[in-house]
């Protein structure tokens, strides 16, 4: 239980971290000060082929991946630009990112644009890996979004559901 109050405490301070960040004022010293270590550091060259690179595929350029899953509804990927300021804060977890997920897309893309997810399952009869992320449908309802590769780790089809409807292992499939 103190782990679960940890974590919600967390999640509840990230907009009260992310208003104390302003782009191109905040160095990467201060993201680290109100964010900590991240999941990931991915480098510009790692970034170039997503759908949305924006500052994260300019030269030099690092990005950092918060992740909040498993219990979160949010992962953030906040960009430190090759002068050591933060170029780009984005919630990556939205409806608009998931469309860009498209069936053929290799795994490692998918992960780069929406970071960790919060359950990966195998489903070696069906020859499937399902990769599941929560997030907030706008205004407030909570959802799952799930991936399904193929055995190569390729995109076969994606879906959401409420989260209301999944069990303790994750949506009934």
């Amino acid at each position: 239980m103190g782990l679960l109050s940890v974590l919600l405490g967390m999640v509840g301070c990230d907009p009260q971290r992310i208003a104390e960040l302003e782009e191109g004022v905040a160095t990467e010293a201060d993201v680290r000060a109100r964010f900590g270590e991240p999941e990931k550091i991915w480098e510009a060259a790692d970034l170039a082929g997503n759908p949305f690179p924006g500052a994260a595929a300019q030269a030099g350029a690092r990005t950092f991946e918060y992740n909040r899953q498993p219990e979160g509804q949010v992962n953030y990927m906040i960009t430190i630009g090759p002068d050591g300021r933060m170029s780009a804060l984005r919630q990556v977890l939205t409806p608009q990112n998931f469309a860009l997920v498209l069936p053929g897309m290799p795994m490692e893309q998918v992960r780069k644009m929406l970071g960790k997810p919060m359950r990966v399952t195998p489903y070696a009869l069906q020859q499937e890996t399902h990769y599941d992320w929560r997030y907030l449908s706008p205004p407030v309802t909570p959802r799952i979004f799930t991936v399904v590769f193929d055995r190569e780790l390729r995109v076969v089809r994606t879906a959401s559901v409420d989260a209301e409807v999944t069990g303790p292992s994750g949506p009934s499939r």
